[in-house]
């Protein structure tokens, strides 16, 4: 990646929580923390990596993402407004009865979304059933999921990383957006997830840990990600909660929401 490039992808992410934050404030309710974290790695995906088209947003042979930590919406759809696929000022929706803009991801609601999230590990498990029935349609479409390194405390998350590794989903690729922290505070003091690393590797994937905030690190971690070897992947992205706000980086009191 060239230093423009890197500028660029910096000043998306840059705007898009600025907006993250205007329509959680404007809903009076949201999960700044989780979504600031994710947000320069959904950049990357949005406006670098995916194989996506705004204008057809039902595309079939576009490649999927899957917010399984369907709490941090507002990321989503921030990026979806910043890619076109509908106008910024909806974003001042979110929350509202009848919005396009929902609490969690509604995939009849905004367009852009590929499945319906909220229940933690479930939107995992569809990302897996995604992507084997891609393959087994002879698609080569790709699918990207995102969870919480919370989330990885749910046991229907490695059903359903057994099942992709049994079925060499190598065009999946799951992105830990990881934070060390959950709503009632820190990951080691409530269930410690570590080592991740070995875990995914145990259950059949491969593995790498970058620092989600580097967009170098990120380009070179998602290139990795694309080997077609018969084997999912999965990016361990350590990252900042709240990152971009100085008074809710690491800072529980700052980044809870209902």
């Amino acid at each position: 990646m060239t230093e423009a490039e890197i500028r660029g992808l910096r000043d998306i992410a840059a705007r898009m929580r600025v907006n993250i934050l205007r329509m959680i404030q404007i809903a009076g309710s949201g999960h700044p923390g989780g979504s600031l974290s994710a947000t320069d790695l959904v950049a990357y995906l949005y406006f670098r990596q995916m194989r996506i088209d705004p204008a057809r947003p039902q595309w079939e042979e576009r490649d999927r993402f899957v917010l399984s930590k369907g709490h941090c919406a507002p990321v989503l759809y921030a990026a979806l407004a910043a890619r076109g696929y509908f106008a910024e000022d909806v974003l001042g929706t979110l929350r509202d009865i009848g919005s396009l803009l929902q609490g969690h991801p509604d995939m009849k609601g905004a367009p852009g979304i590929d499945m319906t999230t909220g229940s933690l590990g479930q939107g995992f498990s569809a990302s897996a059933g995604i992507a084997l029935g891609g393959k087994l349609q002879g698609k080569d479409f790709r699918v990207y999921v995102m969870l919480s390194d919370g989330e990885l405390e749910e046991g229907v998350v490695w059903e359903a990383a057994m099942a992709a590794a049994h079925y060499k989903l190598d065009h999946l690729v799951a992105i830990v957006d990881s934070n060390y922290q959950q709503s009632d505070g820190l990951i080691s003091g409530i269930m410690t997830i570590e080592p991740i690393e070995d875990k995914w590797r145990a259950f059949g994937w491969e593995a790498m840990r970058i620092d989600g905030h580097d967009f170098r690190q990120i380009d070179g971690a998602l290139k990795w990600a694309m080997a077609p070897d018969g084997k999912p992947r999965a990016v361990i992205a350590n990252t900042v909660k709240g990152k971009g706000v100085a008074e809710m980086e690491d800072n529980p009191r700052g980044i809870r929401g209902p």
